[in-house]
């Protein structure tokens, strides 16, 4: 089991989120990717976005990173960092914030690492232009870099090409190259997508050790509630584009108020015994089609606890508990 406890209760924010809203342009009409979300990440703290692949979470974050694929766009909100609205800052600007104050670790890293270029060819490019920093001292902190991830014998990793190395390595490097500049935020999408148990256990270590040593706030992506529980200090629960429920881990966890968060829990593996055991309890039916959402609640079609009134149901947040709101208003969906 990880640790994921600070050091130090946060005290200051650094993220703040707010009306945020990122659109598609299709044939269809406009299909809402991130839908009117707040979020807010202090320092030095762990947060989670969970859900379903389509729920918003890596949108999300390539907004924060002002990286949405065209034609999408951000279509409101504001996205503020250490007090600075980022959106209202001009192109150059947001470009430096880009990689200096907040970095992202990508899902897949064999396709975000350049196949043409050396490792320490890519690392030392984001030390030239991002730090400034000569290029003899960039070689020497490279290595640097590489050895705090873990790689072993750091100096000749620098000659290796990304198709050279595993996929555990190159997701270290990933990280390595976030970190370059010291940032003090990093988005962490999917990190330990296809790695097995025990490299996903180091990777993770690796974050939190990250963070209590250099005080980074860390927003993590996952679909994988078990990940999220020994990494976060604070979840949010994305489905369809929103937020529907956030909190603390331990509420989340042990108090859920959400049909869909409740769902997610019961999907986890447990070691049970009895007639059961072993079985999973899979969501039924499909994530809906952004484009085509109807008003309401989007998770009614797949919902247990689903009734008439679910279709008026205006997705506010609403606080269930101190530090945890819910947008289910039906005592957490209990019919």
């Amino acid at each position: 089991m990880i640790d994921a406890a600070p050091t130090a209760a946060p005290t200051r924010g650094l993220l703040t989120v707010r009306g945020l809203s990122v659109g598609f342009p299709t044939q269809a009409g406009l299909l809402l990717a991130v839908h009117d979300i707040d979020l807010a990440v202090a320092s030095g703290e762990v947060v989670g976005l969970v859900g379903e692949s389509g729920s918003g979470k890596s949108m999300t974050c390539r907004a924060i990173m002002d990286l949405v694929p065209p034609p999408g766009a951000i279509l409101s909100g504001q996205i503020e960092l250490a007090g600075r609205d980022l959106l209202s800052l001009p192109p150059r600007e947001r470009r430096r914030v880009r990689g200096r104050e907040v970095a992202m670790v990508f899902q897949d890293p064999l396709s975000s690492l350049n196949p043409v270029f050396t490792v320490g060819h890519q690392i030392e490019e984001v030390l030239l232009r991002r730090v400034g920093m000569p290029r003899r001292r960039a070689r020497t902190r490279a290595v640097e870099l590489l050895d705090r991830v873990g790689i072993p014998s750091p100096a000749k990793r620098l000659r290796a090409y990304s198709h050279e190395l595993s996929g555990g390595m190159r997701q270290r490097i990933m990280i390595a190259l976030a970190l370059a500049a010291e940032p003090r935020l990093l988005l962490a999408d999917e990190p330990t997508t296809s790695l097995d148990v025990t490299i996903q256990d180091q990777i993770l270590h690796l974050l939190l050790d990250l963070r209590s040593e250099t005080g980074m706030s860390i927003v993590l992506v996952s679909h994988d509630m078990g990940v999220i529980a020994q990494t976060c200090d604070r979840v949010a629960v994305m489905y369809a584009g929103y937020i529907v429920e956030a909190g603390t881990v331990g509420e989340i966890f042990a108090r859920p108020r959400h049909p869909y968060t409740r769902a997610l829990l019961e999907a986890i593996p447990r070691l049970e015994t009895g007639r059961h055991a072993g079985e999973l309890r899979a969501i039924p039916g499909q994530p809906p089609d952004l484009a085509r959402l109807e008003g309401g609640c989007p998770f009614r079609p797949r919902c247990p606890a689903a009734r008439a009134e679910c279709a008026a149901v205006p997705m506010d947040l609403l606080q269930v508990a101190p530090g945890h709101v819910s947008a289910c208003p039906f005592e957490g969906g209990t019919a």
